[in-house]
Parts: structure tokens; C-alpha cells; sequence
């Protein structure tokens, strides 16, 4: 963890060296969405620069994870009766094994949207994955079976649910809910080996957001967002360390951390409200916020905090960059393509990625002066609410009717 931090620190002062990383979890190592290599493919269609692509049997919206020569992704079937963990061959994309899970029960969803919308996440001896109210999987790489939670309550929510399970320590940290007659909403932390519970903060009220695990004067800390606060926990224990007022309901992004300024970021959606809070007190820190928007777009994917800024691509398709101490808005754009997005936003070698609802992927430069560097298209008849995963050179996109691997020809 201390090295993470470290190399976070570092990241937001100068130019990291390109190293190759696997993607283990939702935004990667770190849960922001920072890749640390360079000379990415920045140019793609529906045949160039495509290693290989493979039709998926179902839509989804999670993102995939990769770890080595293995890619997971999570899927359901249209009715939710059978929710999967695949694994494919990174290599060509063979299915190298899946796992079903079937679940008898009605799960609430948003019109038609498919279920398991939770990425998975693996430490290279195990992956872990969400399946909403049909409960919490363990398995090793092979697909088997290492333990399961079944007996986290049934989350019902008009919107479902989205969080995906965070793997720190010996702990796996789930976000459970949201649940709307206020059972089974709670952070909850397990034994990554076991199953069994090791601590859990219940809360009235859930999100969607994933939380994200930081160090904060030489104390992990949890960050989330449970609706209407920002709060931090002790990550070996689950006790409320500190929290900060001026969310709203409706909370769909990942807070956001700079540990060079101390500053935390989270965001409401729903045309809700933002903020930036100094961190490092106890209890109520309200008092400690920089800012606060009371009223902004739409945002379901989430941002990034570069350097002294932090930038977002809102679901009217809008691009935004604020300062990151005083809340105000650099970027003033005029000429933006159009489109709709969801997706949260990856950055790596000064570049901002984020793969939009109809395929495809934008491309930023990550400088208050705005410049659209690139738009890549996958074609028409394409939809996802997916976000990119990056990991030895390779772009993994997943959209509702395949998984892609964007790579430049040698």
C-alpha cells in the first residue's frame, strides 16, 4: 500500500517512466483510474489497430480486469436468473472457463439495463465478484470455487446496484446496496481467504460508487461516499474516522484522492452537487471543504484528479476541468463532439481515455488548456457504459456486443 501511495505521490509532481501493469480491479491498481505507461494506441476504427475482438453471448456494463495472460469479465442473462464470471485467454480471446451463478429472485433494474454491472477484482491467486443480491464469489484462477457469501440481503433499488468489491490487505471491502427499505446497505470488509466478516459499517442509505483506499497521515483509510457525505473509515477496522457534508442522493462516481494536496473529490449525480474537502481532521470536516457546486450535469462515470486539476466527462458528453483547490471551471468549450457518456476516465502518458455510450473513445489532452486529441469509433450498432482497461501496451474495450483488444500493429 505504501508503495502505491508512493508512486501516486510521485505521479502527481513529474513524469512517471513507462513500466507494463496489469488490470486488476475497476480503474485499476490504484481504483483511480491512473496507468502508468506510455506510447498507447491513440488511433482506432472497427479494423484498425483491432488485435482481435469476440462476440459476447449477453450485454453488460462492468469493465474488464486483466491479470497476466487472463481477462475476466462479469455478464447476466437477460432476465438475471444467470449471473457469470468468464475467463478469457488474453492472448485471442478463447474462453478459457465460466462460472454461472443462478439466482431464483427478482432484482430491480433500470428499464431493461442487464444485471452485474460490478467489474471483478483478483490479487493474481484469486477473483473475487459481485453478483448484487445473488451475493459475493470467491474463486481461484482456474474458476474454482473458493467461497461464497449468500447472505448479504437482497438489494432492491429502481437504478439496481454497481459497486465492485476493492481488495486491500487480507481484505476484500464491498459496498453493499443500494437497498431501498434500508437493509443490507453497509461497507463491508471480509477475509479475502476465508469469506467470513471482519468488520462492516451500516449506513440508512447506499450508492453506486466503488470506494477507493488511501493513506492518509500514516492511516489507511476506506473513501466513500454513502449518499449525501463523503466519508473516510479506518481500513482495519471500519471506525468512522471522519466525514463531509454536501452530497446529494444519487451518488454514481468513485471519490477521487490527491495525496500531494490532501484534497478528497466526490461527486453526486444526477444533476446534484460536487465537492473538495481538505482532509486530515476528525469528525465533522464540512468546515474544511474548499468548494462546493450545489448544482451540476448529469455524471455517472467518474473523473480523475492530474496534478492540480480534475477532470470529468459528464453524461451530456460535456468535457470538465476544474481546479482542483478552487472548484473553477478552465475548460470552456465550444467545439466538443457529441454523444452521451458513462464511462469513467482512464489516464496514462498525459492522455485522458474515456469510452462514451456509443463506442467510442474519446481522448483528451490532460492540460488546463483543452485539446480533443482523438475520437475513435468501433462502428455503428455499438453500446456500452463501460470504461477502458489498459494494461501492456493493450486497450481493452467492452461494449454490449464485444470485448475488444486495441493494440498497434508491429
Amino acid at each position: 500500500m505504501k508503495r502505491l501511495l508512493a508512486i501516486l505521490t510521485f505521479f502527481c509532481v513529474t513524469t512517471l517512466a513507462a513500466y507494463a501493469d496489469d488490470w486488476p480491479a475497476w480503474r485499476g491498481s490504484t481504483g483511480q483510474g491512473y496507468c502508468f505507461e506510455k506510447n498507447l494506441p491513440v488511433k482506432w476504427s472497427e479494423k484498425e489497430n483491432v488485435k482481435w475482438k469476440i462476440k459476447l453471448e449477453h450485454p453488460g456494463y462492468s469493465t474488464p480486469i486483466v491479470w497476466k495472460d487472463k481477462i475476466f469479465l462479469t455478464m447476466a442473462t437477460p432476465s438475471g436468473g444467470v449471473r457469470s464470471l468468464l475467463c478469457f485467454e488474453r492472448a485471442g480471446g478463447k474462453i478459457l472457463w465460466k462460472n454461472d451463478v443462478k439466482y431464483a429472485d427478482k432484482e430491480q433494474r433500470w428499464q431493461d439495463f442487464p444485471y452485474c454491472h460490478a467489474s471483478p477484482t483478483t490479487d493474481g491467486e484469486r477473483v473475487i465478484v459481485s453478483f448484487g443480491s445473488a451475493g459475493l464469489f470467491c474463486y481461484d484462477l482456474t474458476g474454482k470455487e473458493l467461497w461464497k457469501r449468500t447472505d448479504l440481503g437482497k438489494w432492491q433499488h429502481q437504478f439496481g446496484n454497481g459497486s465492485s468489491p476493492v481488495l486491500h490487505g487480507d481484505l476484500c471491502i464491498l459496498l453493499c446496496g443500494p437497498n431501498n427499505d434500508k437493509t443490507g446497505n453497509q461497507l463491508l470488509a471480509v477475509n479475502k481467504v476465508t469469506g467470513k466478516t471482519v468488520w462492516e459499517q451500516n449506513e440508512k442509505r447506499s450508492s453506486w460508487g466503488t470506494p477507493i483506499v488511501v493513506e492518509i497521515d500514516g492511516k489507511e483509510q476506506v473513501l466513500y461516499c454513502p449518499e449525501y457525505k463523503l466519508k473516510g473509515v479506518d481500513a482495519k477496522t471500519g471506525k468512522e474516522l471522519w466525514h463531509c457534508d454536501g452530497l446529494m442522493e444519487y451518488v454514481y462516481t468513485s471519490p477521487l484522492y490527491s495525496p500531494k494536496l490532501k484534497i478528497a473529490v466526490a461527486m453526486s449525480g444526477y444533476a446534484k452537487s460536487a465537492l473538495a474537502v481538505k482532509v486530515g481532521g476528525t469528525g465533522d470536516i464540512t468546515k474544511s471543504r474548499l468548494w462546493h457546486h450545489p448544482k451540476n450535469a448529469q455524471r455517472v462515470g467518474s473523473g480523475i484528479i492530474v496534478g492540480e486539476h480534475v477532470y470529468i466527462l459528464d453524461e451530456n458528453g460535456v468535457p470538465k476541468c476544474y481546479e482542483l483547490e478552487t472548484g473553477k471551471e478552465v475548460w470552456q468549450v465550444q467545439d466538443r463532439p457529441s454523444g452521451t457518456n458513462w464511462g469513467s476516465m482512464v489516464h496514462a502518458d498525459g492522455k485522458l481515455y474515456v469510452l462514451t455510450r456509443d463506442g467510442r473513445t474519446f481522448i483528451f489532452n490532460a492540460n488546463p488548456k483543452y485539446e480533443l486529441i482523438g475520437v475513435n469509433s468501433l462502428g455503428k450498432g455499438q453500446t456500452t457504459n463501460s470504461s477502458p482497461a489498459i494494461s501492456n501496451g493493450e486497450i481493452f474495450l467492452r461494449t454490449n456486443q464485444n470485448l475488444w483488444c486495441i493494440a498497434v500493429k508491429q
